[in-house]
């Protein structure tokens, strides 16, 4: 079976570790661990298995270590639609992503935390704005598991025509 490596970049405590763990184990803790360097996880589809890449969160004291992303067959970016900030940051992170692995690598920008879409510091506005760059979009929810596994299920679909 072919295995493809799929990393998850974004802000610190943007929920990358929960969707992991929502997707890989069908779990969700809402006690916040901080991701050290990179910690990585499997999970077997039908035809591929996706070796997923949870690398450490861009925070002040931190950036992300490109390195990491050297033989990823596509990524996520994500965002907590519930902290502005955070957005900007996936943005830029998303940029020097493209510049270390060019822009033909499947990416898409996850905006996270959908079941608190009332807290969303968001605006649809914004997300259509972003989406009219070519910015491919799920809203998904670490807590309910909403969208996660459609995601992920995507993103492998799109590493297998590469």
């Amino acid at each position: 079976m072919v295995s493809k490596k799929i990393c998850v970049l974004g802000s610190s405590a943007a929920g990358k570790t929960s969707l992991v763990n929502q997707y890989v184990h069908s779990i969700f803790d809402d006690r916040y661990l901080s991701t050290i360097g990179v910690k990585i996880s499997k999970k077997e589809l039908a035809d591929v298995t996706l070796v997923i890449w949870d690398i450490e969160g861009k925070d002040i004291y931190t950036n992300i270590n490109l390195s990491y992303l050297r033989g990823a067959a596509g990524y996520f970016v994500v965002a907590d639609g519930s902290r502005i900030e955070t957005l900007g940051e996936a943005m830029a992170i998303r940029q020097s992503a493209i510049e270390v692995l060019g822009a033909n690598l499947p990416c898409y920008l996850l905006l996270n935390k959908c079941d608190l879409v009332h807290k969303w510091e968001i605006a649809q506005e914004t997300i259509g704005e972003i989406e009219k760059l070519g910015v491919k979009i799920f809203k998904t929810s670490a807590k309910t598991g909403s969208s996660v596994g459609e995601a992920f299920e995507t993103l492998a679909k799109e590493t297998l025509k590469q």
